[in-house]
């Protein structure tokens, strides 16, 4: 299935300052989101299934693959477009059984042996984390900073999207630096307006592209 990291949007229903979450993916789709990770960490599997579900039939007619976090069980049971695994998740070779050929499947890397590793892997995309300090993922290793990801997109033979604490500011810096786009949480989870502030950094997106080429 082809796909765009450009930006990419990995949900968080405790960021959206009780607004349904599903609202605020439906606005962030018409601001320019390329790509929807939904991640539960604390509904029922149940309720992830179905939650899932909805997301893919909205997001479907709008070429706009959703990626479930973790959990193969639910991309499978809503036949979601892919899959992002971490390190501490299920390993990447069972995934690919499970889900077959034809699904995305994204792996993040949280160092540059990491990233080797990923080189030998049939993986999608990878996931650069975290880039910068973040508050919504503290389990993380050293954030790789701006080097970090010109060092990882010399090496590695996957395209790559960059995560953690990325927002209007920084967010040229990660498109220039060499990522293929940008995921963020807060940016559009917490944001007044999750419309205009997609459609803001989809045009920073674009134009740094632009200014790489």
């Amino acid at each position: 299935m082809d796909f765009d990291l450009s930006l990419y949007l990995v949900t968080d229903r405790y960021l959206s300052k009780g607004r349904p979450i599903e609202w605020i993916v439906e606005e962030a789709v018409r601001g320019g989101v390329t790509m929807v990770q939904l991640r539960e960490k604390d509904c029922s599997t149940r309720e992830f299934i179905e939650l899932a579900i909805r997301f893919r039939q909205k997001l479907a007619p709008l070429k706009v693959p959703l990626i479930i976090n973790d959990r193969a069980d639910v991309a499978l049971a809503a036949d979601a477009d892919g899959l992002h695994i971490g390190q501490k998740d299920m390993p990447y070779d069972k995934a690919r059984r499970l889900l077959g050929r034809e699904k995305i499947i994204g792996l993040s890397v949280e160092n540059i042996e990491l990233v080797h590793e990923a080189n030998n892997l049939d993986v999608d995309y990878i996931g650069i984390s975290p880039v910068f300090i973040t508050a919504t993922k503290t389990d993380t290793s050293e954030p790789f900073g701006l080097e970090g990801i010109k060092q990882v997109m010399l090496l590695s033979r996957h395209p790559a999207v960059a995560i953690g604490g990325i927002n209007n500011e920084n967010a040229t810096a990660i498109i220039q630096a060499g990522a293929n786009g940008i995921a963020v949480v807060s940016a559009i989870c917490s944001a007044d307006n999750p419309r205009e502030a997609a459609s803001k950094l989809n045009k920073l997106i674009a134009n740094a592209k632009l200014k790489n080429q």
